[in-house]
């Protein structure tokens, strides 16, 4: 087992990546603060941590003056409570909120992370696409890296990011015609499962459209994506954005992108779905595949909702504040740039 991380020595190595993490928050908050934008703290305690499948949360009690007993969660994410604040008025806002996804630890993953995540109402999923840019370009500057690697691939965070969809990049890196398997009435699970095998991806017989596609993405696209420059891989299918509006020049595809750099998965952003009817049945699809898959299902928000009905429209971003210091400062994991780290178990 490694020295813990709060020993002379160790801590004397990991010093400068954390300096260099204060310094990029800072000029993160100022380019914010100079566009507008108000800094919001939201609460971590929740009574949903989020309805997506394959989260998972950390589960806690919260016991009432009575010994009345509520259970609540931590947050995955802080959405909810900004699409709240949304509704209530507020039009720019960002916050680095400390979010805790269980089931996850490697050089990428560790159960509390931070998030910075930003709202723009009454604006096109294309300006917080531009902001994602601008931010890891700013990372770069602080950090004064001209080159960020990671794992012997090399991506220059000042160049312009390509900007391409998922279909797309599906075509090129795993020779998938993506949007042949989508319909206005489904999709067509045994097609994309042929379209796999002939690539060496072998589906499971339990295996979804969604897993399959996920399998597509991770195994042959991801890999590929944020060489030599950034990508901002748009257009994901509707079934795998729940929070995000159609397209609607093409409503089988969502207003939802993800930015990559040097094959690492940086940040998530939408054009918000505000539509609380077709909200509520995507989250209850979601929690309906969490408990075939999991057995277990986490509650819907009602208050979160309720506020859809009075929320502008809006775009959002939520980028892994951690993984874009890594690559700014050259860390090899996770635990290098968070001050204080969960110790390891050895489990």
């Amino acid at each position: 087992m490694p020295s813990p991380w709060w020993t002379t020595d160790r801590h004397r190595d990991r010093r400068p990546f954390l300096v260099a993490r204060a310094r990029i928050k800072s000029a993160i908050r100022t380019w914010f603060e100079e566009r507008g934008f108000i800094e919001v703290d939201t609460a971590c305690l929740q009574v949903s941590p989020g309805n997506e499948t394959h989260l998972q949360a950390f589960e806690t009690e919260l016991l009432g003056p009575g010994l009345g007993r509520r259970a609540l969660y931590l947050h995955t994410s802080p959405e909810f409570a900004m699409k709240k604040l949304l509704a209530a008025g507020e039009e720019r806002i960002f916050t680095f909120a400390p979010v805790f996804r269980n089931r996850e630890r490697g050089a990428l993953h560790h159960p509390e992370f931070t998030m910075l995540e930003w709202y723009r109402a009454h604006a096109p999923y294309t300006e917080v696409m531009s902001d994602a840019a601008a931010l890891l370009k700013l990372a770069a500057e602080t950090a004064e890296n001209r080159f960020f690697s990671f794992r012997g691939r090399t991506s220059n965070p000042r160049a312009e990011p390509e900007v391409v969809t998922v279909a797309d990049a599906m075509r090129r890196y795993a020779g998938i015609d993506l949007l042949s398997t989508i319909s206005e009435s489904g999709s067509d699970r045994e097609r994309l499962a042929a379209m796999l095998d002939a690539q060496g991806v072998t589906a499971r017989p339990d295996d979804t459209w969604s897993d399959l596609f996920a399998k597509a993405l991770t195994a042959l696209v991801e890999p590929k994506l944020g060489s030599g420059r950034a990508t901002l891989l748009t257009e994901y299918p509707r079934s795998e954005a729940a929070l995000a509006r159609a397209k609607e020049a093409d409503p089988r595809v969502a207003e939802r992108f993800e930015l990559y750099c040097c094959g690492i998965e940086l940040a998530n952003g939408f054009g918000e779905l505000t539509d609380a009817v077709e909200q509520r049945r995507r989250l209850e699809a979601q929690m309906d595949e969490k408990q075939r898959i999991y057995g277990e299902r986490y509650p819907l928000d009602e208050d979160f909702l309720a506020a859809l009905a009075h929320m502008p429209p809006a775009s959002g971003c939520a980028l892994g504040f951690d993984r874009l210091v890594m690559l700014a400062t050259g860390a090899e994991r996770i635990e290098q740039v968070i001050w204080t780290p969960l110790p390891e178990t050895g489990d």
